[in-house]
């Protein structure tokens, strides 16, 4: 066992760091407030490598473990959640489900232009009548001679509007359930194939979230992504190493709102001194930076496993319920501890506290990585 970082990592983890603070952080406020997709920085990080981190250098990609991506997901949501949502999606879900599910075409085809950002990739499993129970997919895919037909619409698109390339789940063989919902790639300007409504979000405002919906959509054997009817199988492998990210994104945001509290609580005087000196104060970020290195801890051991190329199923599920919910509780200890500056827009507590719920809810609830946890701890 080493606890320890490389100094690679510790490299790597002060860089993206500093390209968050002097590249994100002077405009955190206003793009949340005006809903800006930060597409200059988001190619940006595409030439760091941070929108490939991991796949292999010969696709364009960084190379880079899931430890390392941890890293650079953590350090941009330590200042800006949104930013952190957007890479993360990127990464584990749209341009992972090509990279693991892909034929070497595919792969050649979507990952250099992914992993450079080049294109921005987004993933649809998610409809309004298919939630937790991705099962439920309403969206079709009818075979018409040499093509397949879409027609449906997917909701909570993360890059839906600005996406150069999704991955998309539709039923190919309703009468085989799990096994009958199949995956394809879907290129933007494909005809059938459009955004709907940009969802008026309570926090990861700058991040995009939408609708997208295939009309008529017709594509090649080519653009079918994996084994016919195996598409809600591969997207549960993908979202195991997806839920990694979660994490990593949780820690961040709890990182984010307990150094805001810590500094606060060192220059906000009552009763004549710092309130960092009350022993209510003190125990109150005890628990939070506790809570922080236990998710970590639980997060960098998801990634060693996944690295290994070990099953995360538990890991992840449980890096993810963990880490997001202990992150739910820092943020709102933050917000606490900074008073009613806490409820201020002038303050960034106020802002990781309205991020960090969706960490509990995108990429399964809490509910479900119980589910999860439960099932493999009973062996079902």
């Amino acid at each position: 066992m080493d606890f320890a970082f490389t100094p690679d990592q510790i490299d790597l983890r002060k860089q993206i760091r500093e390209f968050a603070e002097a590249e994100i952080g002077p405009h955190v406020m206003e793009w949340d407030e005006a809903q800006t997709f930060p597409l200059e920085v988001v190619k940006k990080l595409g030439n760091l490598g941070c929108l490939g981190v991991i796949f292999p250098e010969e696709l364009g990609g960084a190379g880079l473990s899931y430890i390392d991506y941890s890293i650079v997901i953590e350090e941009l949501a330590r200042v800006d959640g949104s930013v952190g949502l957007i890479v993360a999606a990127h990464n584990s879900l749209c341009s992972n489900h090509i990279y693991l599910a892909g034929n070497d075409q595919q792969r050649q085809r979507y990952i250099p232009k992914l992993a450079t950002g080049e294109w921005i990739g987004c993933w649809s499993l998610t409809e309004p009548e298919a939630g937790s129970d991705a099962a439920g997919t309403r969206t079709t895919a009818v075979r018409d001679g040499d093509m397949w037909v879409l027609n449906g619409s997917k909701t909570f698109t993360t890059n839906a509007h600005y996406a150069d390339v999704c991955v998309a789940m539709a039923v190919t063989d309703r009468a085989n359930s799990h096994h009958g919902v199949s995956a394809f790639v879907i290129e933007k300007g494909t005809p059938g194939f459009a955004t709907g409504k940009k969802e008026n979000k309570m926090g990861m405002r700058a991040s995009d979230t939408g609708e997208v919906v295939f009309t008529d959509c017709r594509l090649p054997d080519a653009n079918l992504l994996g084994k016919i009817g195996e598409g809600f199988v591969d997207s549960l492998r993908i979202l195991d190493g997806g839920r990694i990210s979660i994490a990593a994104l949780s820690i961040g945001i709890a990182q984010g709102a307990y150094d805001a509290a810590l500094k606060y609580s060192k220059q906000r005087k009552q009763f004549g001194r710092p309130i960092s000196e009350f022993q209510a104060i003190q125990h109150k970020l005890a628990d939070m930076a506790t809570a922080i290195e236990a998710s970590r801890l639980l997060t960098y051991r998801a990634g060693w496993l996944k690295d290994q190329g070990k099953s995360v199923n538990k890991e992840s599920a449980m890096a993810k319920l963990f880490s997001s919910e202990a992150a739910v509780d820092i943020c709102n200890e933050a917000v606490q501890i900074h008073g009613g500056y806490g409820f201020i827009k002038d303050y960034p507590v106020e802002k990781f506290y309205r991020d960090v719920k969706l960490c509990t809810i995108g990429e399964g609830t809490s509910e479900i990585q119980r589910l999860v946890i439960a099932r493999q701890i009973l062996g079902r």
